[in-house]
C-alpha cells in the first residue's frame, strides 16, 4: 500500500479508538446507573430499569445505529454527527447488558456483610458505597472485560453510517486496490492487536483491586467460578 493509504487506515484506527472509548464510558455509565437500580429497595425503580434492559437486549444494535442516525431527524428535528449517533447507539445497547453482570455482581455479594452494615447503623448509601461496592467491583471486571471486546468488534457497525472507522476505511482502500484478502488480514490483525491491549489492561486492573481485598485472581479456587458464571457472566455476542 502507498503512504496515503496506510493514513487513511491509521485514521480509521483512530477513529475506531475514540468510538470505543467514548460509547465505552457512557455504557460503564449506564451499567452503573441501570444496574443499581434493578437492587432498589422500590419496584417501580426496579420496572423502568428493567424495562430498559430487555429493550435494549432485545434489538439489534445494528438497527439502533440506524435509529438514532436516521430516525431521530425525521422524529424530533435534529441530527447527530455520525460519532455522537453511534456512541448513543452503542452505549446504551452495551449498557443494557453491562447492568445485568453490575445486577448479578452486586446480588453474588454475601448477605451477611449488608447485614454487618446494618448492624452497624450504615444508611444503605453507606452499605453500598463502603460494603458492596468494594466486593463487587472486582467481580465485575472479567465480564466487562468480555462485554469491552464485544463493543470493540460493535464498533465496526458504525462503517454502515459511512463513518470513517476502521472497517470503512479499509474498506475504501480495498476498492481501490481491489485486493480483498491483504486488506482484511490487516484489519483482523489490528483489530486484535486492539483487543488484546485491552484484555491485558483489564486483567491488571482486576489483580489490582482484587489485591486491595487480600485476594489474587491467579489464586482464586475454582469453586468460585460456577458462582462467577452464575451470576455475572455474558454468555453468546451481542448483535
Amino acid at each position: 500500500m502507498t503512504s496515503g493509504l496506510w493514513e487513511l487506515v491509521l485514521k480509521g484506527v483512530w477513529t475506531t479508538v475514540q468510538l470505543l472509548l467514548f460509547s465505552a464510558l457512557l455504557a460503564a455509565a449506564v451499567s452503573f446507573v441501570v444496574g443499581l437500580a434493578r437492587t432498589h429497595r422500590r419496584w417501580i425503580v426496579r420496572f423502568v430499569a428493567g424495562v430498559y434492559t430487555e429493550i435494549f437486549r432485545g434489538t439489534s444494535a445494528l438497527v439502533m445505529i440506524f435509529w438514532v442516525f436516521f430516525v431521530l431527524p425525521i422524529a424530533f428535528g435534529w441530527q447527530l454527527v455520525p460519532m455522537w449517533a453511534g456512541t448513543l447507539a452503542l452505549g446504551l445497547t452495551y449498557g443494557a447488558y453491562g447492568s445485568e453482570i453490575v445486577r448479578g455482581a452486586l446480588n453474588s455479594v454475601d448477605p451477611a456483610q449488608k447485614e454487618g452494615g446494618i448492624a452497624l447503623s450504615f444508611t444503605p448509601a453507606q452499605r453500598m458505597r463502603l460494603i458492596v461496592l468494594p466486593q463487587a467491583v472486582p467481580e465485575m471486571i472479567p465480564s466487562f472485560c468480555n462485554l469491552l471486546i464485544e463493543l470493540l468488534k460493535g464498533t465496526a457497525l458504525v462503517s454502515v453510517m459511512g463513518m470513517g472507522d476502521l472497517t470503512f476505511s479499509a474498506n475504501l482502500v480495498r476498492l481501490a486496490l481491489q485486493q480483498s484478502a491483504e486488506i482484511y488480514t490487516y484489519v483482523l490483525v489490528i483489530y486484535f492487536v486492539i483487543a488484546f491491549v485491552l484484555t491485558r489492561l483489564m486483567r491488571g486492573l482486576e489483580k489490582r483491586l482484587k489485591a486491595g481485598l487480600g485476594r489474587d485472581p491467579g489464586t482464586e479456587p475454582a469453586a468460585h467460578e460456577p458462582k462467577r458464571a452464575r451470576t455475572t457472566g455474558v454468555g453468546g455476542g451481542v448483535v
